[in-house]
Parts: structure tokens; sequence; C-alpha cells
């Protein structure tokens, strides 16, 4: 059993403003982090002249992926740090440093202007904002968890999946605001660096409301020898294994129905890129608001049966709806099964920082959450695309949609056979 966090007792003013701000840099790091994803049917032939479309998006999901695959060193330094010297520091760091790289991103240079430099530049900044989410994740998801009041914490932690796919609705917006405002040809040719410019400035923003962030990791803790170190943590196996399995479900799941999705309508459904833009926005608006939902659902029956009802019902479902939206007949058709498969992943996002929280004692528990979040992110949610378009070229699409099912799968066996996370006080 974990033991008890030992910070002082937050009044709820201070509890809703600490989620609030917590929340409100979340959703800063994610609209950085997506603008890429969404916008990338745009600035691909700009970095990769060369070849067809799915070739370009190839190269350009590859180097989303390499971002993905540097988070495990993120959550690494970034959850060390969060145990050692706060949560709300670490947070904030990781904003200013993904920041950085959507300001690279805003003014790097063009393949026609400095050659194979632009693929590169490019790269760069994927890493850096790779290395901030890696961070970013575990130490808001456990700051939620303990600033939260003990009897609503899933209901409060849920938002941090709030904020997450506000992210992405604000990318998504972002683009459509492009698309309403400016042609084709002048997004692809300079328009599409106006969001990142947006994100470097909404990440400075921080600063302005870091103050009311309560740091809920106290002095006790941070002085403690074994904050945040690997030795501790590895006396949390089973944990560290539970978190890794859930998050490959959950990761696969998310990136193949949001980000992926937007390119397979267009790239195989046949839809055009802007009806997918609104069917989108509309799904995931749906996918947002069903979050706190859950999250309370989750307060009243426990975190592990919200856990067996994604991980069982996506098992089952994967194949035939990814089969389905390859002829997707309508928008509305395509928006009901997307709207269909983002419900089902609710019940593990609304919960997912929480549940893997609440495995972990507070003095690794930043470290932990981060560390196993991003290993199984890079390896499962990073690369989804990159499969899904591999499988594709090679004339085998289909494959990757019992992938898919398969993690999945795992999820759920890994969901039955795991006990009920503790549901004890936090902070004391």
């Amino acid at each position: 059993m974990a033991e008890e966090l030992t910070s002082g007792e937050l009044t709820n003013r201070q509890r809703i403003g600490a989620v609030v701000a917590g929340s409100a840099g979340n959703l800063i790091e994610w609209f950085d982090f997506y603008v890429y994803a969404f916008l990338a049917l745009y600035f691909a032939p700009l970095f990769f002249p060369e070849g067809d479309r799915t070739a370009q998006l190839l190269n350009v999901a590859g180097i989303y992926a390499i971002g993905f695959l540097v988070r495990p060193l993120g959550g690494w330094a970034f959850g060390r740090y969060a145990d050692r010297s706060g949560r709300r520091r670490a947070i904030v760091l990781s904003i200013l440093m993904m920041g950085v790289g959507s300001l690279l991103i805003a003014i790097v240079p063009t393949y026609e202007q400095v050659g194979v430099m632009a693929p590169a530049l490019l790269l760069l900044s994927r890493i850096l904002q790779g290395l901030s989410t890696g961070g970013q994740y575990g130490t808001a998801a456990t700051y939620l968890a303990e600033v939260a009041s003990d009897e609503r914490r899933g209901f409060f932690a849920s938002f941090q999946f709030v904020t997450l796919i506000g992210g992405q609705l604000l990318a998504l917006l972002a683009l459509l605001l492009l698309q309403l405002t400016l042609t084709d040809a002048q997004i692809s040719a300079w328009g599409w660096r106006i969001p990142f410019a947006v994100g470097a400035v909404m990440a400075a923003s921080v600063i302005f409301f870091r103050q009311a962030m309560h740091d809920s990791y106290g002095e006790v803790g941070l002085k403690s020898p074994d904050s945040g170190t690997l030795s501790s943590l590895a006396k949390h196996p089973r944990e560290f294994m539970i978190v890794l399995a859930m998050t490959a479900g959950g990761a696969v799941t998310l990136y193949t129905f949001t980000t992926y999705m937007q390119k397979f309508l267009v790239n195989t459904g046949g839809m055009d890129t802007r009806s997918v833009s609104y069917l989108m926005t509309g799904a995931i608006l749906v996918f947002m608001f069903v979050q706190p939902v859950i999250g309370n659902l989750s307060d009243r029956t426990g975190r592990r049966l919200c856990l067996l009802i994604f991980s069982g019902v996506m098992t089952v479902s994967a194949v035939p709806l990814m089969t389905a939206l390859e002829t997707p007949g309508s928008a509305w058709h395509a928006f009901a099964l997307v709207a269909f498969a983002l419900v089902t992943l609710s019940f593990y996002t609304s919960i997912s920082g929480l549940f893997k929280s609440e495995l972990f004692p507070p003095h690794v528990r930043a470290l932990g959450v981060s560390l196993a979040h991003a290993i199984a992110a890079a390896i499962f949610g990073g690369t989804a695309e990159y499969f899904a378009l591999l499988a594709k070229q090679y004339g085998h699409e289909r494959l990757f949609y019992w992938y898919v099912a398969a993690v999945c799968a795992v999820a759920f066996f890994t969901a039955l056979m795991m006990k009920e996370p503790r549901r004890e006080k936090m902070m004391e």
C-alpha cells in the first residue's frame, strides 16, 4: 500500500484554482503538440517534395514518431524533477520547452530554401516537443490527482483529458479558421505557420498563471533522498507493468481515432479535407464533454470497471470500425463511427492519469507515471500512424486494424487481473 502525501490541506478555492491553472497549462501543451499532426497534409510537400502523398505523409509521420520515441527520456527527466523539486516547477518548465519547439517550427525554412537542413530542423523541433510531452503528462496527472478532493478525484482528474482534447480541438479549430480565411494554396505556402506561432505565444503565457498553482507535494517529500530515483521505482514492478499495458491500449486507440483518423478518412476513405475537418471537430467535441461524466462515474463504480469496458469493447470493435470507415458512405456515418470509438476510449482517458497516480507512492509518483506512460505511448502511440501508413503502402492496410485490436486485448487481460487502485487520501 502506498504511503500518503504529507502536504497541507487546500481550501476549495485553492483546489479549483490549482485544477484550472494545471488544466490550462495542459491545454496549451497539447495544442502545440497536435497542430503538427493536423497541418501535416499542408506542409509535408515543403519538407519532402519528392514522392506521392502517402510517401510524403509517411516521412512526416516518421518525424512525428521520433517525437514520441524521445518521450521516455522526457518522462524520466521531468518525472525525477517533479518528485524532487515539485510538480509546479516541472509543469511550467515542460510547457516553456514545448513553446520553444513550436516557435522553431513556425520559422523553419523549407527544403527549397535550405535543402536537407529543413527536415533536420523540423526533426529537432519535434524532439524538443517530444521531451516536453514526455514530462508533461505524468507531472500534470500527478498534480491533478493530488490537489483534487478525495471523494471527487475522478471528476476533477478527468479535466486532464478534457484539456488534452481541448488542445486537439483548438488545433482543429485553427485549421478550420485557416480554411475559412485562406485558400489551400495560401495555407500550404505560409498559412500553416500561424498556429505554431500562436502556440509559442500561448506557451509563454504560462508564466502569468503559475502562481495559481499550489504545489501539491510538500517539503517533507521533496527532501527525501529516495524521491524520483530509478532504484525506488524498481520496487514497484507490478504497478509499472500495469501502466505500460493499459497505456499501450489507450495510446494506440487514441492516436488511431484522432490524429491518424483525419488522414485515414482522406487517404483511404476518399473524403475531402474540409469535410473531414468538420467531422473530426464534432467527434472530438463529443469526446471532450463525456470525460467528466465518466470520471464522475468512476468515483462511484471504481476505476477497474471503466478500464474493462474500454479495453473489452475496443478489442471486439476495432476491426469492424476501421473496415467500415474505409467506405464511410456519408460524413454523418463516419462521424457516428468515430464518435462511438471515442466514447468507448473515454472509459480509459477520463481516468488515465488518475488510476496510474493511485498506483504509486508519492515520492516516485511523477516518475512512475511519466516514465511508464512515455515508454508505452512512444512504442504504441507515436508509431501508430507510421505503422498504419506503412501497411497501406505495402497493400496490407487491414493488418493495422488487427494490431489495434490485439494491443487492446492485452490491456483487457491486464485490467481483468489488476486490483482496484487505492482510493484513500493522497494528501493530508
